[in-house]
């Protein structure tokens, strides 16, 4: 792959204790790895590509722990702007009921320059549903043509309504049915290997779709593979705590330890409804979290105890969940949320800037299970970002503190971004696909799979 240098950055925010801000700092690249970082006389100052970064502060890219790509397509759906949880997915599981391989194909690559071009560098996706044929190999093909680090899961539903699960029937698959696939899944695309650009998890859905056998038959199919992590939705809502109490007798957390879902290859979703003995059994046993507080905000969710959780000891990872709970995927965006929801409760000192920024990265990376990720020093990952600074949204806060302004002021759209070495944003665009092109034909099958349900006349508002 070659040389590259990015030089003369305002600053460069490594995330490492070691290295800390660099002022007026480059960074040297061999490869898809971070050979050297330092100020701009320290290095070297040619490479096969160069990449003048006076104009931005350069960080880590951002790493998104929760997410599903598909639900693109469905935001901003009459009939689903104004539900909680459950209420939402009862208007949205018949729409998505229309899911084929391309809208999958076409979705993931939507989210995926989304999150690109606002400072996304890696991210997971939790696709569980399949109709009409579609397929979780659509999104690997995706992700490799735009050029994104992915870490896909194999999502599952198997508690259709008539067992007394939550989704319609037309939408579940049967177990024996998920299993094979996951271990196909597995066999065929997991990358398990330092600076891997493809990884494998197992995501049964949540412990209103799928029984508790299949939880622990999934558990058991991961752990026979290295590397192989484990991911679910877990205590999102107050809903999901007393349908878990009436059908198993124990809240979610709980539920969830019974049956052999918590360890350092489990990151749950959301879990705002924890307590503190929940919280510290989490962080006892290296589960992580995936923080989502546009889509928990949008939804009414609540707020989660992300405070206690990191006092605690507990790897916690930033996620902007599905595009139909947030309806934006802006990944400098939801760091910034993430550290205003804390301080609503806890007040302006409960969580700082340049922690906020952390979670995203290292803590997202730490949640994945990545030790190359999250920061910028040598041996790292090539995955950064550039922000530019001489913005009309920037005057006035750059100039004072270049890192803080990345969060207090709008960031938009990145100036540059490289993954694994590879340059995929340049001036503000990205190179990898037409993203004319890419959002014609989104909204085309969106607009086609939404206008087959009409708002029912219980969502329809007074």
């Amino acid at each position: 792959m070659g040389t590259l240098l990015v030089k003369n950055a305002k600053v460069v925010l490594t995330n490492n204790a070691k290295l800390g801000e660099v002022h007026n700092g480059s960074i040297y690249v061999r490869d898809n790895v971070i050979e050297q970082i330092g100020r701009a006389e320290e290095l070297p100052a040619r490479a096969d590509v160069e990449i003048d970064a006076g104009n931005t502060a350069v960080m880590p890219g951002i790493i998104n722990t929760h997410h599903h790509f598909y639900q693109t397509l469905t935001r901003a759906v009459p009939g689903a702007q104004n539900e909680e949880l459950f209420d939402w997915l009862v208007r949205l599981y018949p729409i998505w009921g229309e899911l084929t391989e391309e809208a999958v194909y076409i979705s993931t690559q939507t989210a995926m320059a989304e999150m690109m071009l606002s400072g996304g560098t890696a991210s997971s996706d939790h696709l569980y549903l399949y109709p009409n044929n579609s397929t979780l190999d659509a999104q690997v093909r995706a992700a490799r043509d735009i050029g994104m680090r992915f870490h896909v899961t194999r999502g599952s539903m198997s508690l259709g309504r008539s067992k007394g699960g939550l989704p319609p029937d037309h939408v579940v698959q049967e177990e024996e049915e998920i299993l094979r696939d996951c271990q196909r899944v597995i066999e065929t695309y997991h990358d398990p290997e330092r600076y891997s650009m493809l990884r494998v998890a197992l995501a049964p859905c949540s412990p209103f779709s799928v029984t508790g056998e299949l939880l622990k038959q999934s558990a058991r199919l991961a752990r026979s593979y290295k590397g192989v992590m484990l991911h679910t939705h877990v205590a999102e809502t107050r809903d999901e705590e007393t349908f878990c109490m009436q059908r198993v007798g124990m809240r979610p957390a709980a539920y969830m330890e019974s049956v052999g879902w918590t360890g350092p290859d489990v990151w749950w979703a959301h879990s705002v409804w924890v307590n503190s003995e929940e919280i510290k059994m989490m962080a006892e046993t290296g589960t992580g979290v995936a923080h989502c507080p546009s889509s928990n905000m949008r939804l009414g969710s609540g707020i989660a105890p992300i405070r206690e959780m990191l006092d605690a000891g507990v790897k916690v990872g930033i996620g902007v969940d599905g595009s139909a709970s947030n309806d934006m995927e802006h990944m400098i965006g939801e760091a910034r949320m993430a550290m205003l929801l804390q301080r609503v409760n806890l007040g302006a000192s409960a969580f700082s800037v340049r922690e906020a920024l952390t979670l995203a990265t290292r803590g997202s990376a730490s949640v994945l299970g990545r030790d190359d990720l999250g920061e910028l020093a040598p041996g790292k990952a090539a995955d950064f970002v550039g922000v530019p600074l001489d913005t009309v949204a920037m005057a006035g806060g750059a100039v004072h503190d270049a890192v803080a302004a990345l969060l207090l002021c709008n960031a938009g759209t990145v100036e540059f971004s490289v993954i694994n070495g590879r340059q995929v944003v340049k001036d503000g665009k990205l190179l990898t696909v037409d993203v004319e092109k890419l959002v014609e034909r989104h909204n085309q099958i969106a607009a086609e799979i939404v206008s087959k349900y009409p708002v029912p006349e219980r969502f329809k508002l007074v």
